[in-house]
């Protein structure tokens, strides 16, 4: 009697959102298998990186808990979305070639529904793939990420990177610019410091120091051997001494600047330090454009590898199922490799960041409408 009613409420909740058995059915498949292959490529790549990475794990003497919960649990999301759309892609494939080779493609529109009825399943999935897909690589994977790259700095490096900057120009706040000759990361120095503000466009104080150093005890800059010009329309003072504690808009960790900085920001982070680093006169933003408008682009190809792996596979071929499956796999890599050859454009200044990153999909979704033309009927 329970298990009755629980049928009944299936189905009352399948017709209020008016889908089909038919549609339930589509959905367990393609989500089923989606989460089956993700899920052997997740361990795949799991095996590899630690075959790669055990003998550094056990020199930094790094502890079992610490290495599953802090690598590992925060490695996975990252992998796991690097991968959705090109998995859809595959499973659809997979499981509609054996539908369209078990004839029920062909039952399915000979019932009396459209092939267009017939994708509303595939594309509820795409949503639910997306979305999750979306809402990781916002939420869930930057936080993720600072968990994952302090670790590999501490047990997998080993130590902190040594660096160094030359000709250090930036406008840290609006009006205020800095210059520094050099700076080391490892004593958190630098040497020859200009500080310049201007007002309306007129120099109003200038500062020259011959060092400065970050002081962690108080958390602010401390410069040595300094000279303060401080002009006030025709009248000009000027102040020396040998040290001084000063407050700036600036810290060592600006300097240090890995290149995955961004893959810890979510959306909104990311656009206000895109922002910021235009404001100090950083020219070169590209690579953080394109990781901006790739965290939308790259979920929305789930649709339209969807869209194409259901062309695909929809009717039945000499070759069977694996010649279907190899068609898949050739499409998954040329996408990759157009997507790879867009960026470098963009890279390279030959293409907007926002146009190298959609190209792609736009291109796919070009030819996902030719090949949907040529579906079943």
């Amino acid at each position: 009697m329970e298990g009755k009613n629980d049928t009944k409420f299936k189905y009352k909740i399948i017709r209020f959102f008016g889908l089909k058995i038919l549609d339930i059915y589509i959905i367990r498949k393609f989500l089923s298998t989606f989460l089956l292959a993700i899920a052997l490529i997740l361990a795949i790549v799991v095996i590899f990186d630690l075959t790669e990475k055990i003998d550094d794990f056990i020199e930094s003497e790094a502890k079992l808990n610490v290495i599953l919960f802090d690598y590992y649990l925060n490695f996975i999301p990252y992998f796991g979305v690097l991968f959705a759309s090109l998995f859809a892609f595959i499973a659809v494939i997979y499981f509609t070639s054996r539908m369209a080779y078990n004839t029920e493609i062909i039952a399915i529109l000979n019932s009396g529904m459209s092939f267009r009825r017939f994708l509303m399943p595939y594309f509820i999935s795409a949503v639910l793939i997306a979305s999750v897909s979306f809402y990781l690589s916002d939420q869930v994977i930057p936080g993720a990420n600072k968990v994952k790259l302090d670790f590999e700095e501490r047990y997998v490096r080993k130590r902190p990177i040594s660096f160094s900057t030359k000709d250090f120009h930036r406008q840290i706040e609006p009006g205020i610019y800095v210059y520094l000759h050099s700076y080391s990361n490892v004593s958190k120095v630098g040497y020859q410091f200009t500080i310049e503000k201007f007002e309306e466009g007129e120099l109003v104080s200038k500062m020259v120091a011959d060092q400065i150093r970050w002081d962690t005890t108080v958390n602010k800059w401390r410069a040595r051997r300094y000279y303060i010009r401080t002009i006030d329309g025709l009248h000009e003072t000027i102040e020396e001494g040998k040290q001084i504690d000063t407050t700036l808009a600036m810290h060592p960790d600006d300097f240090k600047m890995r290149l995955t900085i961004v893959e810890t920001m979510s959306l909104k982070e990311l656009d206000e330090f895109i922002a910021k680093q235009r404001m100090q006169g950083e020219t070169n933003v590209t690579s953080h454009l394109i990781e901006r408008h790739n965290r939308i682009a790259f979920p929305f190809s789930t649709f339209v590898l969807t869209l194409i792996g259901v062309a695909v596979s929809s009717r039945k071929m000499r070759g069977g199922i694996g010649l279907q499956i190899a068609i898949g796999v050739v499409f998954s890599f040329t996408y990759i490799l157009f997507t790879q050859f867009s960026k470098q454009f963009a890279i390279g200044g030959l293409l907007p960041a926002v146009a190298a990153v959609w190209l792609p999909n736009v291109f796919f979704l070009i030819i996902a409408l030719f090949l949907m033309r040529l579906a079943p009927r």
